[in-house]
């Protein structure tokens, strides 16, 4: 089973240094793969494209905008939050970003029952909803076939970052979390031991490293 490391909250530049030094060591000894749960201070990231609609830049924003190498439009990070980072050698499972962004969907899906909550894909989509209410967001780089970056589930009921924005450019989303589906406040660590063992247990069975 890979390493899961809990960072606690950090600046998203504290949490790229990090990301940066994981994927050297996986690069270097694929046996390392490591997923980091952690909370970031308030922040808005954004994939490096020419459409930044997302960010309605006609208003200024109440947190910084960082610029980054995954995939997608801008999303909101903070306190309440739950982002891993699978630091993965998927040279070594399936080198396939579909299949890759399938299983996060699908294994977020799984901790989300453990909650009693009934999570779905939408097709066209990447993410996962309860209902019309978008509760997790995924964006994802890879170097030389390590993959970083990965998901931010909203847990606190506090959502009010992404008034700002509009969240993964899908004009008129709602976004949810744990807290407001099952009406009481669930505590970040405790959700990332949830997810960090569902992750943990589900790579394996849904997407095995092939022997070296």
């Amino acid at each position: 089973m890979i390493e899961t490391r809990w960072l606690g909250r950090i600046s998203h530049a504290e949490a790229l240094e990090i990301q940066d030094a994981t994927v050297a060591r996986v690069q270097a000894d694929p046996a390392a793969e490591t997923l980091l749960l952690l909370e970031h201070e308030p922040v808005y990231t954004i994939g490096r494209t020419r459409d930044q609609s997302s960010l309605r830049s006609t208003a200024p924003l109440p947190f910084p905008v960082v610029e980054t190498n995954r995939g997608g439009q801008a999303t909101f990070h903070g306190p309440g939050q739950l982002v891993g980072y699978p630091i993965l050698a998927l040279a070594r499972r399936g080198r396939d970003l579909h299949v890759y962004l399938r299983i996060i969907e699908e294994l977020l899906i799984e901790g989300l029952a453990s909650y009693r909550i009934e999570a779905t894909r939408r097709d066209g989509l990447t993410g996962v909803w309860v209902g019309p209410r978008k509760i997790a967001s995924i964006g994802v780089g890879v170097r030389r076939w390590v993959s970083m970056h990965g998901f931010a589930l909203n847990i606190g009921a506090d959502l009010t970052g992404f008034d700002h924005i509009t969240p993964c450019g899908i004009s008129g989303v709602e976004m949810t979390s744990i807290s407001r589906e099952i009406d009481r406040e669930v505590p970040v660590e405790q959700a990332a031991a949830t997810f960090g063992q569902t992750f943990s247990i589900g790579l394996a069975r849904h997407l095995p490293a092939a022997a070296r």
